[in-house]
């Protein structure tokens, strides 16, 4: 992380949802939830499994399986 501005995550193996407000990630250590503000996609590599992303990072928080599954979930339903 570099300035809470940009972040470069790797071991990235799907992108679960995201907005401008947070971002869940399915990651080779657990469902990862990233919050701040005006966040953005900046480099999505799939094949290397790195997001990099740019904005005020607020927090990072590994999720266990059963409550990333639910994020996952909720997100799901919201745009449905």
């Amino acid at each position: 992380m570099k300035g809470r501005r940009l972040l470069d995550i790797t071991g990235v193996k799907q992108v679960e949802s995201f907005d401008n407000e947070e971002f869940l990630l399915e990651t080779s250590m657990g469902f990862l939830s990233i919050r701040g503000q005006n966040l953005q996609m900046k480099n999505l590599d799939v094949d290397k499994g790195i997001v990099s992303i740019k904005g005020k990072i607020f927090d990072l928080v590994y999720l266990d399986e059963q409550s990333g599954r639910k994020l996952k979930d909720s997100f799901g339903k919201l745009f449905k």
